[in-house]
């Protein structure tokens, strides 16, 4: 049965045992925290999933979940489709969740847990030296290659597998270094057909603009015909890690069924260390996807920082890219039981929930609604878009929502 020591941070501090057992159709993990992290005064909960206790917490994989044989904290700091397309080609197929979490580089893993043997050292087979941000490019044109042929790109895969580390997500990227900082390098995809990188960068402006908590991100290779948006690691203060849990481990959420977000205002309640200003902040997150139709706004697109003291706090906005749909759903629904409709009516019908009346809600979505309407074209044009795909991209701006909340 393999096994990792779980530690924290950079100390390697220990947190206890990870425990996996896989017999080919079905695959179990068994987690049990350290005697000395239980008896420590500064010692906290992993994720609410796992609370501070003696004994086993057990996982197990689910039919339409195989990802569940680990805990929801686990899961986390594993790598997501591209990482694990990756991984895939360097290591071999028949690779388990366990091999997914624990071969991923260390050094860039997401959050602050690690993965260490008997000797306290990482189990990751995938330990490449970070890239500088000079290298971007050559890394750009090995994501390329990869998309295009995977077999083509064989012998620096295993480089590229590595600065992946446990990066979410299926579109092409990587960890790069830079000015004292930890980035994720995200590469336009061959698929694409829209300036997916320029538009993202945009849109994080406009949150900015909003008044959001937002993660830095800037363009790199502006002038280029496939620019690379970089967006700076929240999970990192230099080179201290940050333990990080994304809103699905905090709801202990298992299966594919989306969640929604008065779930996660419940949430906040119990372990944020200021829930008003995160109940505020994601009503107002909630509102500007729906006047950007931001399509990607699932549960592990959203996230929470530890704050000391058991208590969490939710972390900046990321991974918000708008699309130029007619059928403007989310991937969240606003309240538990009802419609994924983008509606602007059903989120102040919801205000109450996060502890917002009626007036202030209305003010902040109409606020919100006037910031984007009277910029979003011009940021979209400072970051490079051009006029055909601005047009293209008006859809996701232009719209009853934003006429309603304009109207407020």
């Amino acid at each position: 049965m393999p096994e990792a020591r779980v530690a924290l941070g950079e100390s390697k501090r220990l947190v206890g045992l990870l425990r996996f057992e896989s017999d080919g159709r079905r695959q179990h993990a068994q987690f049990e925290y350290a005697p000395e992290w239980l008896s420590a005064k500064d010692a906290f909960a992993l994720s609410p999933g796992l609370p501070l206790r003696a004994g086993g917490h057990y996982s197990a994989a689910t039919r339409e979940d195989p990802r569940s044989a680990l805990p929801g904290c686990f899961g986390d700091a594993a790598p997501d489709s591209w990482g694990r397309a990756l991984m895939t080609r360097a290591l071999g197929g028949g690779l388990s969740e366990f091999d997914y979490l624990v071969l991923s580089d260390d050094q860039t893993r997401q959050g602050a847990l690690r993965f260490l043997n008997e000797k306290m050292e990482p189990l990751s087979e995938l330990t490449p030296p970070v890239p500088r941000l000079v290298d971007l490019e050559r890394l750009r044109d090995l994501a390329q290659r990869f998309e295009r042929d995977p077999s083509g790109a064989e012998d620096e895969v295993r480089n590229l597998a590595g600065v992946a580390g446990s990066l979410g997500g299926a579109r092409p990227k990587a960890n790069v270094s830079g000015g004292g900082h930890l980035w994720i390098a995200k590469f336009t995809s061959e698929r694409d057909t829209k300036p997916v990188e320029r538009v993202e960068i945009a849109t994080l402006t406009l949150a900015a603009r909003c008044g959001l908590n937002v993660a830095q991100g800037y363009l790199e290779l502006k002038n280029s015909d496939h620019s690379i948006a970089l967006i700076r690691r929240f999970d990192r203060r230099g080179t201290k890690r940050i333990p990080y849990m994304s809103a699905r481990t905090a709801l202990d959420w298992v299966g594919n069924d989306p969640g929604n977000y008065t779930d996660i205002a419940d949430i906040i309640r119990q372990i944020s260390s200021n829930s008003a200003a995160d109940l505020r902040e994601l009503w107002q997150r909630m509102v500007f996807t729906i006047l950007v139709s931001n399509s990607d706004d699932h549960l592990k697109n959203h996230g929470f920082l530890y704050a000391g003291g058991n208590q969490w706090r939710l972390s900046p906005a990321f991974d918000i890219n708008p699309s130029p749909s007619r059928h403007r759903v989310l991937e969240t629904a606003i309240m538990e039981g009802g419609s994924f409709e983008a509606s602007i009516e059903l989120a102040l019908e919801a205000a109450p929930f996060f502890g917002l009346p009626d007036n202030e809600a209305r003010g902040l979505a109409s606020e919100m609604a006037q910031t984007i309407a009277a910029n979003w074209r011009q940021t979209l044009r400072n970051e490079g878009v051009s006029a055909i795909d601005i047009r293209l991209f008006s859809a996701s701006f232009e719209h009853v929502e934003m006429e309603m909340a304009h109207g407020l």
